[in-house]
Order: C-alpha cells, then sequence, then structure tokens
C-alpha cells in the first residue's frame, strides 16, 4: 500500500467512525409516464483535508480493509431512514442501494437487510440491491444468498451490464430483476448504429427474462428519445436530475411531473439544450 493509500485508509475510516459521510439520492423515472420509481443512495465523503474524495478511490479501500460491512450498514440504516422521512411526507418511492460482493459473503447477510426493514418499518419490497457485473463471478458461487433476497420480496440489479465479466448464462441463473444498461452504449445514442442494436438487443434480451431494463446516463433529449423508442423501461442520469439531496427530492418531483411532457415534444430539443449543457458543467 501505497503512503497516499494508507493516508486516506485512515480519514475514511475516521470519517466512518464520525459520521462524516452522507448520501445524495439520484431519481429514475418510467419511460412511458416519467412517473419516479425509484431513487439511487450514492455515498459521498467530503474530507476537511483531502476534498472531495470519489467512491471509486475509498469503496476498494473499505472491501480490502474490513470496513465495507460497517460502510455497508450505514449506508442502509441512514437510506431506509430517509424513505420514513419520505413516506411521512406523502412521497411513496422504491430504493436502489449498491452492495458490494465482499458483504454477500456473510451467511446473515439477508436476514440482517430484513431485520433493518423490520426495525425501520419500510417494506422489504421498497428495496432494489444493486450489484456491479463484474462482481458476478464470485456472485454466481452466492446464489443461495442472492435467491434468499428474493424470497424476502427485495430487488436485485445488475449495473453497468454489457462492461464486466458475466455471461449470458450467468445472467439466466441468478435471481436478477433488473438489468441496467452501461452508459457507454447511452452516450453515443442516437448516432452510433452498434450502440443503438446493443440497447436494444440488451433490452430485449431483459425483457425476454423477465426483467426490468434501465438506461443510465441519460443527459441528452435525444438520448432519452433513443431508449424510450428502443424498449427501455427506466432511465437515470443528468438529463432527469443530477444526485440530489434529501430535501431536495420532493420539489424535483413536483417540477419534473411538469417537465416531462415537454421533454418529449420536439420544441424540447432546442429548449433543452442549454439546460444540458449548464447542467454538465455544474457536476
Amino acid at each position: 500500500m501505497t503512503a497516499a493509500d494508507r493516508k486516506l485508509l485512515e480519514s475514511f475510516r475516521k470519517a466512518l467512525a464520525a459520521h462524516r459521510l452522507s448520501l445524495v439520492y439520484q431519481p429514475k423515472v418510467s419511460l412511458k409516464d416519467g412517473h419516479l420509481g425509484r431513487v439511487e443512495a450514492l455515498v459521498r465523503w467530503d474530507d476537511p483535508e483531502l476534498g472531495p474524495i470519489s467512491p471509486s478511490r475509498f469503496v476498494p479501500l473499505a472491501e480490502e480493509h474490513g470496513l465495507i460491512d460497517p460502510l455497508t450498514e450505514w449506508g442502509l440504516r441512514t437510506t431506509l431512514r430517509q424513505w420514513r422521512i419520505w413516506r411521512d411526507q406523502g412521497l411513496e418511492t422504491r430504493l436502489a442501494f449498491n452492495i458490494s460482493a465482499v458483504s454477500l459473503q456473510r451467511l446473515d447477510f439477508p436476514d440482517l437487510v430484513e431485520r433493518m426493514c423490520r426495525a425501520l418499518d419500510v417494506p422489504t419490497d421498497r428495496l432494489v440491491l444493486e450489484l456491479t457485473e463484474g462482481a458476478t463471478q464470485p456472485l454466481v458461487r452466492l446464489m443461495d444468498t442472492l435467491t434468499r433476497f428474493r424470497i424476502k420480496g427485495m430487488g436485485l440489479a445488475i449495473d453497468d451490464f454489457g462492461t464486466g465479466y458475466s455471461s449470458l448464462m450467468q445472467l439466466r441463473q441468478l435471481p436478477f430483476t433488473e438489468v441496467k444498461i452501461d452508459r457507454c452504449f447511452v452516450k453515443d445514442l442516437p448516432a452510433a448504429h452498434d450502440s443503438r442494436l446493443i440497447v436494444k438487443t440488451i433490452t430485449e434480451l431483459a425483457h425476454g427474462l423477465g426483467l426490468i431494463a434501465t438506461a443510465e446516463g441519460v443527459e441528452t433529449v435525444e438520448q432519452l428519445r433513443s431508449v424510450r423508442e428502443l424498449g427501455c423501461d427506466v432511465v437515470q442520469g443528468y438529463l432527469i436530475a443530477p444526485p440530489l439531496h434529501p430535501d431536495e427530492l420532493i420539489a424535483w418531483n413536483s417540477d419534473f411531473a411538469r417537465r416531462w411532457p415537454t421533454l418529449l415534444s420536439d420544441e424540447s430539443l432546442e429548449l433543452w439544450s442549454d439546460v444540458e449543457t449548464d447542467a454538465l458543467g455544474e457536476r
């Protein structure tokens, strides 16, 4: 381990213990009617000395050094409590939460998640657990654990589909309920014929297996229309909304209900081009 990684690990350990992490939530909406279907919880760490740290840096360290379970439990508990707040404010939605293959090696992990849901009065069918495709090689050996999540009513999504190591056989074997099409196939729509073909094929495969097809990384009106035309069910990306602070979601939901019809109208192509540029510049 490098000196920089050691410093990062120690800072993360302290941040986790002191509850200096936070969660933001990115909406996912139905391509049928623009209705908010769920929000994906995303962990954020802004260190006073190191500045904002990407999850791609600190999550692998957490996995390697025994911190992924406390991180996951903190994140789940925080997300479930936030769902209760939204429900009490009149907003009903589902939650998507990323989990590590390392956590799935714990035999009691499904029972732990179920106990959390019960303790916080959150129905288990409100929760979808997301796993990256690169993790599906060990996940195949954890079929029983994944099946127990499904028996308990929780959904399972395979993230970044098309970029990892899983085979179609593994997709058939594992009890997923949703496939998230990686943004690398979405970004070239609608111009790239090969991307259109890949998105259409993955969507048809998902539907053939009884799964929901979600398009990630949608940032332009043209991309939105393309994934809708190609049959995707759900869309997520900066055109819809950036990751939001919890207290921003209800206002966003009301505003987006008014925005949705304009995104599908011909006039929206020019109208939203400036908005898209501004939104991408704020990331």
